[in-house]
C-alpha cells in the first residue's frame, strides 16, 4: 500500500478540485469520478501493481494530495470500483426483477446481470483477484472493509427470495441469502479465469447451475433434509464467514 508523503496530502490546495465544503455534488463528485476512471484505465494499461497514486494523480490532472484526499490508497480506489459495480448490479437487477416471481428466474436475472456489468473490467480482473485472494487484504470479499458491499449484495439475494413464489423451510430462510452470495463468489472465480469469447462459458455455467440451486433449495423443505440444513448453517457460521456476520464497528 502507498502512504501519504509530505503535507500536500494532508492539505489539498487545488481549490478547484477540492470537495465542495457545502456538500454539494458537482465538482467534487466529478473529480472523484475522474480519478477513479483514470485509475481503472491505468490498471488496464499498466497493471495494478505498477500503477502508483502519483501516476493516477498526474493523469487525472490533480495534485497527489488531492488524489489522496478522495482515495487514501490504491485499495480505496478498488473499493470505489467495487462500490460502483455493486450499485450498478443492484440497480439493474431490481429493474429486471420487476414482475418476475419464479425463484429460478429471479436468481438467473441477478447472476446474469452481474456478468454483464462486470464484463468491461474482465481484462484486469485477474490482477484484482490476486490481491483479493489474500486473506489479510482489505480487498478480500470476506474482510471487514468489504462488509458494506457484501451486506448490500446479500440483501439483494434476500429480495430475490422475498419476491419469489418459492416456499422455503424457515431454518434456511435466514441463511439462504449468504449461501447465494457464496454461490456468486464461486461464479466470480470461474469468470475471472474464463477465457472463452465474451465469457460464454460463464454464462452457460450460470444457466446450468441455477436450476440445480433451485432444486436443492426446494428439497430442503422436506424433513429428511433438515438435519443437513442445520449442519450447513453451523458450517457457514463457524468456518466460512466468521468475519462477515457483523460490521467492523460492532466487533471487539
Amino acid at each position: 500500500m502507498e502512504h501519504v508523503a509530505g503535507t500536500d496530502a494532508a492539505n489539498p490546495t487545488d481549490g478547484g478540485d477540492r470537495p465542495d465544503p457545502g456538500g454539494r455534488p458537482g465538482k467534487s463528485e466529478q473529480t472523484r469520478s475522474l480519478i477513479l476512471e483514470t485509475a481503472l484505465r491505468l490498471f488496464r494499461e499498466r497493471g495494478y501493481d505498477k500503477t502508483t497514486m502519483r501516476a493516477i494523480a498526474q493523469e487525472s490532472g490533480v495534485s497527489v494530495g488531492n488524489a489522496y484526499y478522495y482515495f487514501g490508497s490504491k485499495e480505496h480506489l478498488i473499493h470505489g470500483f467495487y462500490d460502483r459495480l455493486t450499485h450498478e448490479h443492484i440497480t439493474r437487477s431490481r429493474q429486471e426483477l420487476r414482475g418476475v416471481r419464479d425463484f429460478g428466474d429471479r436468481l438467473q436475472v441477478v447472476l446474469s446481470v452481474w456478468l454483464e456489468v462486470a464484463e468491461p473490467y474482465h481484462a484486469f480482473a485477474v490482477q484484482f483477484f490476486r490481491n483479493a485472494a489474500d486473506p489479510e487484504s482489505p480487498l478480500s470479499p470476506f474482510s471487514a472493509e468489504s462488509y458494506p458491499i457484501r451486506e448490500q449484495v446479500t440483501e439483494l439475494f434476500a429480495d430475490v427470495l422475498r419476491g419469489s413464489s418459492l416456499r422455503i423451510d424457515d431454518e434456511l430462510a435466514e441463511l439462504l441469502p449468504e449461501l447465494l452470495w457464496l454461490h456468486l463468489m464461486g461464479i466470480v472465480l470461474f469468470w475471472v479465469y474464463d477465457r472463452s469469447p465474451e465469457r460464454a462459458k460463464s454464462r452457460a455455467f450460470v444457466a446450468r447451475t441455477t436450476p440445480m440451486v433451485e432444486r436443492v433449495i426446494t428439497l430442503s423443505r422436506y424433513k429428511v433434509f433438515r438435519p443437513l440444513v442445520r449442519d450447513a448453517e453451523r458450517l457457514i457460521r463457524d468456518y466460512i464467514v466468521p468475519e462477515g456476520t457483523t460490521p467492523p464497528e460492532q466487533r471487539g
